[in-house]
Order: C-alpha cells, then sequence, then structure tokens
C-alpha cells in the first residue's frame, strides 16, 4: 500500500527555481550531519557497527538491535530512518531519506541499491519537492543496485533482483525483478 504523498514542510519554498525546497534549519541540520559523517562515520573501520548505529542514533534515526550498517553507505537524512533488528546496509548503498525509510528485521539493502523517497510535482509550475515514505518488510532483500522509487512497499520476504527498478509495491514472499520490476516466483518463507 503506497503511503500518502507529502509536500516540503509548510513555511518552505514551493518553486524551486526561486530556491531550496527544505527550510534552512534543516540544511544547517543536514551541514551537521555530513560533517558527522565525514568524521564519525564515513572512515569508521568496518566491523565497527555498534559505533555506526550509536552515531545514527544520535542524529535522530530509529535503530535496532543487531544492525550492520557500513561505512560507506549514503545517508541524506538519519533522523528519517528507521532501522530493525539485524537488518544490514551494504557499502554504496544510497538512502536519499528526504522522507521516511524504514527497513524491516533482517533485511538487507545490498551495496549500491538506491532508496530515494523525494520527487517533484511536474504538474505544478515550480516543480514543488514530493516526498514518499518508503517500507522494507522483515525479511526481504534488494539485491545489488536495484533503484526503489518514493512510496513503495516491499511486503515481507521480498526479493528485489540486481538492478531492478521498482515503481510500485510488490507481494510478500515472492521473487521479483526487471525493468520495472514485478514478480516472477514464489520465495519460501522461513
Amino acid at each position: 500500500m503506497n503511503m500518502a504523498t507529502t509536500y516540503a514542510p509548510t513555511g518552505t519554498n514551493q518553486d524551486t527555481f526561486k530556491g531550496p525546497s527544505f527550510s534552512l534549519s534543516n540544511r544547517l541540520r543536514r551541514v551537521v550531519w555530513e560533517v558527522a559523517d565525514l568524521l564519525l562515520f564515513r572512515y569508521s573501520p568496518r566491523p565497527f557497527h555498534a559505533w555506526r548505529s550509536f552515531v545514527l542514533r544520535a542524529f535522530g534515526a530509529q535503530v535496532g538491535q543487531g544492525v550492520h550498517v557500513y561505512p560507506k553507505v549514503k545517508i541524506w537524512a538519519p533522523w528519517n530512518l528507521h532501522l530493525g533488528d539485524e537488518c544490514g546496509i551494504a557499502n554504496g548503498a544510497t538512502l536519499y531519506s528526504q522522507g521516511e525509510i524504514t527497513i524491516g528485521r533482517r533485511a538487507v539493502i545490498s551495496q549500491g541499491a538506491h532508496l530515494v523517497t523525494g520527487t517533484h510535482d511536474h504538474t505544478k509550475p515550480g516543480f514543488p519537492l514530493l516526498t514518499k515514505p518508503i517500507r522494507i518488510g522483515d525479511h526481504a532483500w534488494v539485491a545489488a543496485e536495484a533503484f526503489l522509487h518514493p512510496g513503495v512497499t516491499l511486503g515481507e520476504g521480498c526479493l528485489v533482483g540486481a538492478r531492478s527498478v521498482v515503481v510500485k509495491d510488490l507481494p510478500a514472499w515472492t521473487i521479483c525483478a526487471g525493468h520495472p520490476c514485478h514478480p516472477i516466483k514464489a520465495r519460501t518463507p522461513f
């Protein structure tokens, strides 16, 4: 099920030709995050998962127990992340979290995967920013270099094949692939 579309917060620019879509406080918060990312996150040793979880929590992320976020994951706004217990996010993954991204328990996001929660409304003058949350169910797997559009939900145990482009919700316990991504066959629940 798709979540509701949300325009950029009230009081921010709705015309991208005239200025940024986010408030000054949001942009300053992201600058602080980028400095912390550089100094505390990006170059931390690979096995320091607990440290990176601590840093993400310090910036407002909801992080479960035993989470493995690798140091070369690109995160736009950690305060929009909800990471379930024992999920894993590989080096080179991009979490473009202008809106909320929820990753379920024991879900895996492979290297180079790109999760995008923001887009622009091409039907309005000024192309205002739209954000739609991404929800990834427990035990799901987003394989290498897959792309998830804003507003998609992956059911529990859903497996998205490498380099797939996900533009709509995908059902639980299925193997899906393609451009656009679609169900191919059932995946056995465990």
